[in-house]
């Protein structure tokens, strides 16, 4: 059940960068995934259950040609394993309340549940595991296809070493 974003973690998003805060939500805005972090309140007044789900789109809607289903399913099997590992890639101590990796027709959902008492620790944990999801999904991009956007502009920035990198070859 989604809620009002309490006025704490309001701010503490608010002040973080790489987040579009609304009423009820905190949307990460430094993928080009859909990556959004809700709050619910625990028993605990001074806890807070932070939901991070992200939507990424499946192996065969990015590309321009037909993917085998032996491909197709391999890429989401290793997707979804590597994906368990998220909580490592933050730099706090996190243990995962919820970890679900549902297909859906052309998409992936991607949820994650954590507790915390921390605001601004939280709104470091939420983008981390958010940027993880992305992370992961461009090293799991099977060479040899036609892929488009946004994975295509994830592939270009990703050989391109971003803004300050040198060139180099595809992720894996």
């Amino acid at each position: 059940m989604t809620h009002e974003l309490p006025d704490a973690v309001r701010e503490a998003f608010e002040t973080h960068d790489g987040y579009d805060v609304t009423d009820d939500r905190a949307a990460v805005t430094t993928t080009p995934f859909d990556g959004t972090v809700t709050v619910e309140q625990t028993d605990a007044d001074w806890n807070r259950r932070y939901v991070v789900d992200v939507t990424v789109p499946t192996l065969s809607a990015v590309v321009g040609e037909v993917v085998g289903p032996a491909v197709a399913e391999g890429w989401f099997e290793t997707l979804e394993r590597r994906l368990e590992d998220a909580p490592m890639a933050t730099r706090a101590n996190v243990e995962l309340d919820t970890f679900e990796v549902r297909r859906i027709d052309e998409t992936v959902e991607i949820t994650y549940a954590f507790t915390s008492g921390s605001e601004s620790q939280a709104a470091d944990v939420a983008k981390a595991l958010v940027e993880y999801v992305e992370g992961t999904y461009v090293e799991g991009i099977v060479p040899g296809y036609d892929y488009q956007p946004p994975v295509a502009g994830l592939l270009d920035q990703a050989q391109s070493g971003g803004a300050q990198g040198e060139r180099g070859g595809t992720p894996l």
